[in-house]
This record gives structure tokens, sequence and C-alpha cells, in this order.
């Protein structure tokens, strides 16, 4: 199990939050919070399944700018 933080631009909502943290589990990780006032999101993976790349690619498809 890895964890890492990621920058998350865009966001002006609850429901933006929301919107990623659903997208991620949805896609395989196994935690994900989501954090509005920061831009941060920490997520918590098994780098077998997924990559940081894959999981900046989800928060991307959802709608909102993602980097380590």
């Amino acid at each position: 199990m890895e964890q890492l933080d990621f920058n998350v631009k865009g966001m002006s909502c609850a429901a933006c939050v929301n919107r990623i943290e659903k997208a991620l589990l949805k896609n395989g990780t196994d935690e994900a919070q989501v954090n509005l006032a920061t831009e941060k999101a920490r997520v918590k993976f098994d780098p077998s399944k997924l990559s940081p790349e894959k999981i900046i690619q989800i928060i991307s498809d959802a709608g909102y700018e993602a980097s380590l």
C-alpha cells in the first residue's frame, strides 16, 4: 500500500470534492481524501494496480488538474 498527496486545481465547492473522491474510489484506489481548502488529495493505493500517473489521469478525467 502506498500513500501520496496530489495537488488538485479547479475545485470550487464540496460537490467537486465528492466528484473526485468517487472517481478515485470507483477506479481502484483504497482510500481517497480530498481537501477543498488546501487543494490536495491524499490517496492510498496498491502500486501494483495503479500508478501515480493513472491517478492523475483519473482526476483529469473528472475535470480537474492534478500533479504530484
